[in-house]
């Protein structure tokens, strides 16, 4: 079963429970979808699936902030509880050591000596970790290791 087809059926079996958030939650995950689908006129496979709801996640956890900013403790709630149903579509999060091993891997592979080559290891390490590790994290790792190898 694709991660659209688990999405669907966990709708549905949200409806047939009457969980209105987390029914609304993934209504907006499927809609994200459907109108990536329609713009690009293509048909998602897991890891665009994976990659738009990474973004939705990230778009809720900025939201957050301005909401406490704000002090709306509510609004920030709500975005919160979203986040806990859109993160059981994302894949098995990287430990710390994980991640740190793709990074000295990457910079070895790509041969990159100074932070002016940030972008050639990056690129690497986005195809590997995509949904699977923070790449604001993983980016400031790079930062480092690239800081330190000059």
């Amino acid at each position: 079963m694709s991660l659209k087809e688990r999405i669907t059926e966990d709708m549905k079996n949200a409806m047939r429970a009457k969980d209105t958030e987390r029914l609304g939650t993934i209504r907006l995950l499927l809609a994200a979808l459907k109108q990536r689908e329609v713009d690009e006129r293509i048909v998602l496979d897991d890891a665009a699936v994976v990659a738009i709801t990474d973004k939705l996640i990230k778009q809720r956890k900025d939201s957050i902030s301005q909401f406490q900013a704000a002090n709306r403790h509510d609004l920030a709630d709500k975005e919160a509880a979203e986040i806990v149903v859109l993160q059981a579509y994302m894949p098995q999060q990287l430990s710390a050591e994980e991640v740190a091993a793709a990074v000295k891997a990457a910079v070895e592979q790509t041969g990159a000596t100074g932070a002016q080559e940030m972008g050639r290891v990056m690129a690497v390490l986005k195809a590997q970790l995509a949904g699977r590790a923070d790449m604001t994290a993983v980016s400031a790792q790079v930062k480092a290791a690239l800081s330190g190898a000059k």
